[in-house]
């Protein structure tokens, strides 16, 4: 046990998007305690000499009205201007998208070149289903698919949904297209880390769903910064007292509060913290792992595993087709592509970054943690070159720095019975004196669910 003991009202650990969010909440009245150098979790971002660049989640999708608490940090921010509209500045501009495909780029995700009648009655059915699910509304009044999620209906109807697969909800629909099989794979990868088997058919619509306001309108459009969401991680953490480098070790439940025992990242010092209350804004899986007599069964909750890599090259790669393009996806590639860090800066050339992602989709999630650990920095270099060398033959000789990180536990799995899973809704409540906060506890990953985590728990323990 620690030699030195401090006492205070609230510590959070971790120093993600919903441990900031908490302490936003909270407004510096809580100690924030981070393992890493640098808070912002998965939501951290870096520069180079040419551009701030994200490593992790790079884009937010402009709020509905319901999401009263996104809208207010947007508001702090300046994003969202007194009468409501959000600054064209910070809207992802044209061009959004395209797709690589037999060395050709074309507009938009959706693979529509070369698509057959049949192709193309069944990618307009899908899009007719998301409308109708758009539009849905229970006998309160709920959206099915709404964000944050606990916004959502949890209608019979609506919650049947999580007990299929999404291949097995395109199967019942006999939507076999493979273009379409590819888009909404494609969907699944990108934030769930997931192949359609391994995706609930609840998380798969919610994806295309939560983003329409009303049929016959297009998704709501996104909000993007040159260092993606680490341009909220800045304006968090001026609310926060974070102190880095400390891995919190154990959190031990007592009559008066939460006894915090936390190690130094050099592990030279070991600290103890009186603390009235709590709030463990990590994976629930840490939960099992430091929390005292904790009798919770985590088992349900998987993790995906990322790896991303931000490439600073000193011009425009060569490219064939539609232009260059903020997301930028090779329809044939196990990655999810790569997006633009300068796009938001008007300027169409000259030198620039690309963040690249790759989600290991590997049905079990051990394996898929062990094959990115099991190579360096060199040899994922190359699987990214390699990859991106199909697309842009001169990429080699354009990147002057590629800088890798590994992600381990980059995102929650929403697997077939994990959105109706009372092991998911238990993890939601109070645990003795400590408060849960993370974007596990929805099921989705996304920065909406980590700030209305991070402030729900804030007003827990504030009430």
């Amino acid at each position: 046990m620690p030699n030195e003991w401090s006492e205070t009202d609230v510590v959070i650990v971790g120093a993600g998007i919903a441990g900031l969010a908490a302490a936003w909440r909270l407004n510096r009245n809580a100690l924030v305690l981070e393992l890493e150098e640098v808070a912002g979790g998965t939501a951290r971002s870096g520069s180079s000499k040419v551009s701030k660049y994200p490593w992790g989640a790079h884009y937010v999708v402009a709020p509905m009205a319901e999401d009263v608490t996104l809208i207010k940090l947007l508001r702090e921010m300046s994003i969202i201007d007194s009468s409501g509209e959000i600054g064209e500045q910070y809207l992802v501009r044209d061009p959004q998208e395209r797709l690589f495909y037999r060395g050709r780029w074309y507009e938009g995700l959706y693979l529509a070149a070369g698509a057959t009648d049949d192709d193309l009655r069944q990618f307009r059915a899908f899009e007719r289903e998301m409308a109708r699910w758009a539009a849905w509304r229970d006998g309160k009044g709920r959206r099915a698919f709404a964000i944050p999620t606990t916004l959502s209906s949890d209608d019979a109807e609506v919650l049947a949904l999580d007990r299929m697969s999404m291949r097995q909800w395109l199967d019942a629909r006999g939507w076999h297209s493979p273009r379409l099989r590819w888009y909404v794979e494609y969907a699944c990868r990108d934030d769930y880390g997931a192949l359609l088997d391994d995706t609930s058919a609840w998380a798969g619509i919610f994806y295309f769903a939560s983003r329409i306001e009303a049929p016959g309108k297009r998704s709501e459009p996104m909000i993007a910064f040159p260092e993606g969401n680490g341009r909220m991680v800045a304006h968090l953490a001026k609310s926060a007292r974070i102190e880095t480098g400390w891995l919190v070790t154990s959190l031990i439940p007592t009559e008066q509060g939460v006894d915090v025992i936390a190690l130094s990242r050099d592990g030279r010092h070991l600290r103890g913290i009186h603390a009235k209350k709590v709030i463990l804004a990590a994976p629930q899986f840490i939960a099992a792992r430091v929390i005292r007599g904790f009798d919770r069964d985590v088992r349900d909750f998987t993790y995906g595993s990322w790896l991303v890599a931000n490439l600073t090259l000193r011009d425009r790669p060569e490219s064939h087709g539609y232009p260059l393009a903020w997301d930028n996806v090779l329809y044939d590639s196990p990655s999810l592509g790569y997006v633009v860090a300068t796009h938001q800066s008007d300027v169409d050339y000259g030198a620039t970054v690309l963040t690249y992602y790759y989600a290991f989709t590997d049905r079990d999630p051990h394996v898929a943690r062990k094959r990115l650990l099991s190579a360096g920095r060199d040899e994922w270099a190359e699987v990214v070159l390699a990859d991106l060398s199909r697309a842009h033959p001169d990429i080699r000789k354009l990147t002057e720095r590629l800088d890798i990180m590994r992600w381990g536990h980059a995102m929650i799995r929403p697997h077939s019975g994990f959105i109706g899973n009372a092991a998911r809704l238990q993890a939601q409540m109070p645990w003795r004196n400590i408060h849960f906060a993370n974007c596990d506890l929805s099921g989705v990953a996304l920065f909406e669910e980590s700030l209305h985590h991070g402030v729900r728990a804030a007003e827990e323990v504030l009430g």
